[in-house]
């Protein structure tokens, strides 16, 4: 697992983040400072080191340079960089916790499948026990008329049957 390095201010002790997971504090970091906000990144201490967890106090003023193991970019999990992103905004600043979410590759479909087909489908039933739009869970309500009601700022729509 490659191991990427955070120099901050004049600092003598380099800060050794797993890359992956440096790749996403880097955005959250760098939208924060363009911003021009101050705030809080803690971490525990990774095997290998002194037991425990330290803190930083980031602000715009203080030189900061990230550096990458892995010359290749990493894939970025939307879901991780909000989470973090969640946590700059609070009291408590980021604190960097391990990814939840698989971001592993996707199987790409071949565009030249007889199977595939793109375009409308003809869907018989469709139950929704959870929709989410742009990060927002959007409750679904119980039936009305036997058919559920997605309830959204707008206007609630009832399903057809």
């Amino acid at each position: 697992m490659p191991v990427g390095t955070i120099y901050y201010g004049g600092s003598d002790t380099p800060i050794n983040i797993e890359d992956r997971a440096l790749a996403h504090l880097k955005v959250v970091i760098a939208t924060k400072l363009r911003r021009s906000e101050s705030f809080t990144v803690s971490w525990r201490h990774p095997d290998g080191q002194r037991r425990g967890r330290s803190t930083i106090w980031l602000h715009p003023s203080i030189a900061l340079r990230f550096v990458f193991d892995d010359p290749e970019p990493t894939e970025l999990s939307r879901e991780w960089i909000e989470e973090l992103a969640n946590s700059a905004n609070s009291s408590g600043g980021i604190t960097l916790v391990a990814e939840h979410f698989d971001t592993g590759p996707v199987d790409v479909l071949d565009g030249d499948d007889p199977q595939l087909t793109v375009g409308k489908v003809e869907v018989e039933e469709l139950a929704i026990d959870k929709l989410t739009v742009a990060g927002t869970e959007v409750p679904v309500s119980a039936p009305v008329n036997g058919s559920p009601v997605i309830q959204t700022s707008e206007t609630p729509v009832q399903a057809e049957d």
